[in-house]
């Protein structure tokens, strides 16, 4: 006697289960070329520029981070200035110990060095230079004024980071509003515009006459 065999019916499967799976499958290998979300972007290294003629032949070492004054009373002529900002690293991990230097034109557009044969006058209560150490946190903060320009170069103020005798970076830092006087410095000029932007000291909010310029070393 013959024996019968049952055919069971094919399983029918969901349109939209089959739609999902497919999705996850064509997804998968992008899943793996993504970098996660949660993966911090690294923040952009500081450009370096060029240190310039008027770094002090022999550094003040009783300089502080006040450059406004001479003898601690009387104040240089121009609109005053407060410089912030920390120095980190590529990783975003804070630079304690760091030397900073800076030097900038007075008020009249002149440098207090010997070899500044500008005929603009000389500014006997601005000192014209200032260093101070970077914090724990990285922190640093100056007491100046606004630089002014001099033939050919926009307002600027000039940095240099060392520690010891290892010199970290030299860089220049531009004013926000001084955006016409930096779109025709050939210096500024040359890099490229993300760059720039780096450069351009931001205003501090809730703090007046407080530019921030935080210093990412490479």
């Amino acid at each position: 006697m013959e024996k019968k065999i049952a055919v069971l019916p094919a399983p029918t499967l969901d349109p939209d289960l089959m739609w999902t799976r497919r999705r996850l499958l064509l997804a998968a290998p992008l899943l793996v070329l993504l970098p996660s979300a949660r993966a911090a972007t690294p923040p952009a290294v500081t450009p370096a520029q060029m240190r310039g003629p008027f770094y002090p032949l022999r550094p003040d070492t009783g300089a502080g981070n006040d450059l406004a004054t001479v003898d601690g009373k009387a104040r240089a002529r121009g609109k005053p200035l407060a410089i912030i900002g920390r120095v980190t690293d590529s990783a975003g991990r804070p630079q304690g110990g760091v030397l900073v230097e800076i030097w900038q034109t007075n008020a009249h557009g002149r440098y207090h060095h010997p070899q500044d044969d500008s005929p603009q006058p000389l500014d006997p209560n601005f000192r014209g230079y200032g260093r101070a150490t970077t914090t724990a946190e990285g922190a640093y903060r100056f007491a100046t004024i606004e630089p002014a320009a001099y033939p050919g170069r926009t307002p600027h103020v000039h940095f240099r980071l060392s520690r010891g005798a290892r010199e970290l970076l030299v860089t220049q830092m531009y004013l926000p509003d001084a955006a016409a006087a930096n779109a025709r410095d050939g210096l500024f000029m040359s890099l490229r515009d993300a760059a720039r932007r780096r450069l351009v000291g931001v205003p501090e909010p809730g703090a007046a006459e407080t530019l921030r310029f935080d210093i990412v070393l490479g």
